[in-house]
């Protein structure tokens, strides 16, 4: 595999602003109601979001109008929700280094739902590789 392709940037990208979200984040919840620090960070992404598709000019409903999609962008949404609802609650009550661990077990949480609802296909590396990453997360976590 040919790395660093253009969709490794963006991993990598997703992978560095997600490190700098646990710090500001934390840094963020000191003093503020977690739902409502939630709350603010999604009303940001919103005009972020909407600012970026405005510039591209993305403002386009899929040709077939195919409901299917929509729906599970919604029940993507909530999950995100919940996600981050959880995610700022646990950086109220303990370190960021210790949340941000544990946090990151979805990626294992993906792969497995990957090989389960979607049918993707898993290697005996994958596999191992993402059970190394579920024993370093629960390590540096216990720490």
């Amino acid at each position: 595999m040919k790395f660093l392709q253009p969709w490794h940037w963006f991993a990598l990208g997703s992978a560095f602003f997600a490190g700098l979200t646990a710090i500001l984040g934390k840094l963020g919840v000191a003093g503020l109601n977690s739902n409502f620090a939630t709350f603010i960070r999604t009303v940001v992404i919103l005009v972020l979001t909407a600012a970026i598709v405005s510039f591209r000019a993305e403002w386009e409903w899929p040709r077939e109008r195919a409901l299917q999609p929509i729906v599970f962008l919604a029940l993507s949404g909530v999950a995100t929700g919940l996600s981050w609802l959880c995610y700022y609650r646990a950086l109220q009550l303990a370190p960021a280094s210790a949340v941000a661990p544990i946090d990151k077990l979805s990626v294992a949480f993906a792969m497995l739902l990957g090989v389960v609802v979607l049918g993707e296909s898993v290697s005996l590396r994958m596999a191992f590789g993402g059970g190394l990453m579920v024993v370093g997360a629960l390590l540096v976590a216990a720490g």
